[in-house]
């Protein structure tokens, strides 16, 4: 007897279709649901009484437990950077320009997006996890008993934090990124402390910092949001702690992306 494959090939068919559902079905719930987040995060963070010393401890936190990795790395760049680029440049007889190149590559994008990354990894997954294991202890569920608005308490006071001191670290990080490149330079040349800035000095111009700062703030504010999104409503359970973390780091190293792409095109925009 000859099997009928017609009908299997349908349901497969249809389960696929299913499964593009599903998947579209949660794309769009959860950006509903971060649009919610977010539009909640400005109704509170204006609204009194504002949580001002848990603040500053989120910035101490954030900040300043973040410094000495944000350093090493972005003496790292430049050095590296520096080494990589000399060969090339020394093809063309251009390696007089290679402080004005490393200069403009780290602070435009290279020093920035790099400090972001590292910033989403560290502060990103650990704002997840804190507040993924608040949720599995059920201490949030604890704080709107005691009449202490949690969201104010714990997510606020987090996004703040991070929306302002990811653009000091990334500070920084370029100013030694530059140093780093100031060594790169003298390995295999000798370049005084006084020409090498100057020649940095005269490549840059407002065009060059301005954008790149601002987006940090950005940078910030996507990474804090997420990070606590993610941690607020997660899946209670010792499982939902590591996702939370997880999903937190990934999810913001998407945004930062996203959110370069939309400033190189709008700084190009306003450039030309």
């Amino acid at each position: 007897m000859k099997k009928i494959t017609l009908p299997k090939l349908q349901n497969e068919n249809l389960d696929e279709e299913i499964v593009k559902d599903s998947v579209f079905k949660k794309f769009f719930l959860e950006v509903y649901s971060l649009t919610i987040f977010t539009l909640h995060f400005f109704r509170e963070v204006f609204k009194p009484p504002y949580e001002f010393n848990e603040l500053m401890k989120q910035t101490f936190l954030i900040g300043y437990k973040s410094f000495p990795l944000v350093i090493i790395t972005g003496f790292i760049i430049g050095l590296v950077l520096t080494i990589q680029s000399r060969p090339t440049l020394a093809n063309f007889g251009a390696e007089s320009w290679l402080p004005a190149m490393v200069a403009v590559s780290i602070i435009r994008e290279i020093g920035p997006v790099i400090t972001s990354l590292i910033f989403a990894g560290k502060v990103g997954s650990g704002i997840g996890a804190e507040l993924a294991s608040m949720n599995v202890t059920q201490q949030i569920d604890a704080m709107q008993v005691s009449d202490t608005n949690p969201f104010k308490y714990l997510v606020v006071t987090r996004v703040v934090a991070a929306t302002f001191m990811l653009p000091v670290l990334v500070v920084f990080a370029d100013m030694v990124g530059l140093l780093g490149s100031f060594v790169g330079v003298n390995l295999k040349g000798d370049v005084s402390l006084h020409l090498f800035f100057a020649q940095i000095f005269q490549s840059l111009d407002f065009n060059d910092l301005f954008p790149a700062f601002i987006k940090t703030f950005f940078f910030g504010f996507a990474i804090g949001l997420i990070g606590s999104y993610k941690g607020y409503y997660s899946n209670k359970g010792t499982e939902g702690v590591g996702k939370a973390a997880n999903s937190s780091v990934v999810f913001a190293s998407l945004m930062v992306f996203i959110i370069d792409m939309i400033a190189v095109q709008i700084t190009s925009l306003y450039q030309n």
